[in-house]
């Protein structure tokens, strides 16, 4: 039962929003971060004061925060998550755009060089999205490990990328899995098992090196996805079967993500606005 997670099936939504509210409360190792609102998208003039405010929100509540660019306004972040004494797990973000991306590899050093980094992800999903040669992504990530000696580099992408390109699994000082049972359609009652399996299969691929669930989460709404229903319900429950997994067994996870977003509909359908913790409206949802 606890391996498949339907201890919560017996609970009212009641039981499992003070379930829920119990994690939160002792702090969750991590959460992914992004200070988009309203209308904005990425691109978009970012101010330090809607950073500022989101983060107050998140203080009681995580150890860690996860930021996605170094570009674009995003290169704010990092230090002011400092500022208010997180960990930081922050992302160059990888594209088929070369000046871009070198862009965003000397912001991530830049950020790094000023204390402002504790672990670094050299790109994000570049080989499930297919925008880059596997050696040219190594190349990015040997020069940003040539660059940031004592501080862990690695690369984000699905758990199976790291089976499956081992040369990048083999460069890498960190492995940064993403975990998502819903987009494999899975049914909610199994979502703790598979998301276990897919972890596992990281730690093996990664033959002894560090890994981090660095994304898993569960949409509150939106369309069904096969046997993977969207729902407030279903979200609390993977919320609660990820934490508690995460700290019995002392897993490293940042959980996708603090608050809902509009401009992901676009690129998600239905359920990419509504993956937050907390809503548009920076309201707790839980």
């Amino acid at each position: 039962m606890s391996l498949t997670g339907q201890e919560v099936n017996g609970l009212n939504q009641s039981e499992l929003k003070a379930q829920c509210e119990q994690f939160l409360d002792v702090k969750m190792h991590g959460i992914c971060f992004s200070s988009y609102e309203g209308t904005q998208e990425p691109g978009d003039p970012i101010s330090e004061a809607q950073v500022c405010r989101k983060l107050e929100l998140l203080v009681p509540h995580t150890q860690w925060i996860r930021v996605f660019s170094c570009t674009q306004g995003n290169e704010i972040i990092p230090k002011l998550v400092k500022e208010y004494g997180f960990k930081t797990l922050v992302g160059a973000w990888l594209g088929e755009e070369t000046d871009k991306n070198e862009e965003e590899l000397q912001g991530l050093i830049a950020l790094a060089s000023a204390g402002y980094v504790d672990v670094a992800a050299v790109g994000n999903e570049v080989m499930y999205r297919e925008e880059l040669e596997e050696e040219e992504l190594i190349e990015y990530i040997l020069r940003a490990k040539q660059a940031l000696k004592g501080i862990p580099v690695g690369y984000i992408d699905a758990y199976y990328e790291f089976t499956n390109r081992p040369k990048i699994t083999e460069v890498c000082d960190v492995i940064l899995a993403n975990c998502y049972p819903y987009w494999e359609a899975c049914h909610i009652d199994y979502s703790l098992l598979y998301m276990k399996q897919m972890y596992y299969q990281a730690v093996q691929a990664a033959s002894g090196k560090r890994v981090i669930i660095t994304e898993t989460g569960w949409p509150s709404s939106g369309d069904a996805l096969g046997a993977a229903e969207p729902g407030y319900e279903n979200a609390l429950k993977y919320f609660i079967n990820a934490q508690g997994w995460s700290q019995q067994e002392g897993i490293e996870m940042f959980y996708f993500s603090a608050f809902d977003e509009g401009w992901k509909v676009g690129a998600e359908g239905s359920v990419g606005a509504l993956w937050g913790l907390w809503d548009a409206n920076e309201q707790r949802k839980f």
